[in-house]
């Protein structure tokens, strides 16, 4: 018998189910935190990349139909909000991987791609990015503004209490970033609305484009392959019952993270968390992405200026960052290698996700070499 789950036509949009409103902002708390870092480390304008990442909301939702998510690519965002990388490196990663996605995706071969790479290897970038993000929340943000830091850990505490005990919905993100914009409003007063920053059209050097290859690029094109593509088919097809192709994402995510980085924005991909995220607090069709496309794009009308970001406490920052580590790090620990795995994150922290990738995908290569002739 077929059980491949039916395309429900434009049932996905024209039905609108009541959780779409709340699962509109289901995936917030990932993508928000992972902005605001990213612009305060390098500058980047936070309202253009709320701009382009509200219109791929709901081009997304128009497309799919369903709640499939759109997020920074995590990789690149942690080696960024590490520090030492610039913002033509990060244009010229997404112009390298937003073409390669969607010639992989047009290539209709994505099931072999994915069998080169251990699962091992994946699960051990996860832990490792998960590590340089607490680092980052921890000492960039978190020790500088103890206070609310520990505050807002608090309430991570007792929304995961809760969530275990009481199976409510883990809120906690939106409720921290709530706090930080009262402050906001309390400080510094309404911000002046404006018009959302322009994109301008971003052209790396030669240079840019061989660091952000080696730095930026080689880590983050196994967890794309295995989280934004594979992980996402899998789990959207089984919780939507709908048919979503891992050459199809991979051709959404090429074509987003193109556009995103030679406008001047963030780089983009989808992701299994976010999936599971939106369908958690109760989103199901694709007018949830769509209206999760306007209140990004609103926000990117009242966030022009850099002193509305600076007026956000780094508490608020660090225990928001905090969360999404935690995230990665549970999600790394699901591996089938915990040497290959663990070895990778011990190597990245202090040298770099790109030589714990090339570190791990050997040693994983031999190991598989070592199994497969072991007598």
């Amino acid at each position: 018998m077929n059980m491949r789950p039916a395309d429900h036509g434009k049932a996905g949009i024209t039905t609108i189910k009541p959780g779409d409103i709340a699962g509109s902002v289901g995936n917030f708390g990932t993508i928000l935190p992972l902005f605001f870092a990213v612009s305060l480390a390098t500058g980047m304008s936070l309202s253009l990349m709320l701009l382009l990442c509200g219109i791929w909301y709901i081009i997304t939702g128009i497309v799919y139909r369903s709640p499939i998510p759109v997020e920074p690519l995590k990789a690149v965002a942690a080696v960024v909000i590490a520090g030492g990388v610039t913002t033509g490196e990060i244009a010229a990663a997404g112009i390298i991987l937003g073409v390669l996605f969607f010639l992989l995706g047009l290539s209709g071969k994505m099931q072999q791609i994915a069998k080169r790479i251990p699962g091992s290897v994946t699960r051990g970038i996860q832990l490792a990015l998960g590590l340089i993000l607490l680092r980052s929340a921890i000492i960039e943000f978190g020790l500088k503004d103890l206070p609310v830091f520990l505050f807002c850990l608090a309430i991570l505490l007792l929304f995961m209490l809760g969530n275990r005990l009481l199976k409510l919905p883990d809120l906690s993100a939106l409720v921290i970033l709530g706090i930080g914009i009262m402050v906001v409003l309390i400080t510094s007063g309404i911000p002046t609305a404006g018009l959302p920053v322009l994109p301008i059209i971003t052209t790396p050097g030669y240079r840019e484009f061989a660091d952000a290859t080696l730095n930026l690029v080689l880590p983050q094109i196994p967890l794309t392959l295995a989280n934004a593509i594979f992980a996402t088919s899998l789990l959207s097809t089984e919780l939507f019952q709908r048919r979503i192709t891992p050459d199809k994402l991979s051709l959404t995510i090429g074509a987003m993270t193109f556009s995103s980085s030679v406008l001047g924005g963030f780089p983009m991909c989808h992701g299994a968390g976010g999936v599971a995220a939106h369908y958690r607090f109760g989103a199901r069709t694709g007018f949830a992405m769509i209206l999760g496309g306007i209140i990004l794009i609103c926000g990117s009308v009242f966030l022009t200026s850099p002193a509305t970001l600076a007026a956000i406490p780094g508490g608020v920052f660090g225990a928001l960052l905090l969360a999404v580590s935690i995230e990665l790090i549970r999600h790394g620990l699901k591996t089938d290698d915990p040497l290959v795995t663990c070895l990778m994150a011990v190597i990245a922290v202090p040298i770099g996700i790109a030589a714990a990738f090339i570190a791990g995908l050997c040693i994983a290569t031999v190991k598989g070499y070592y199994n497969k002739n072991e007598i």
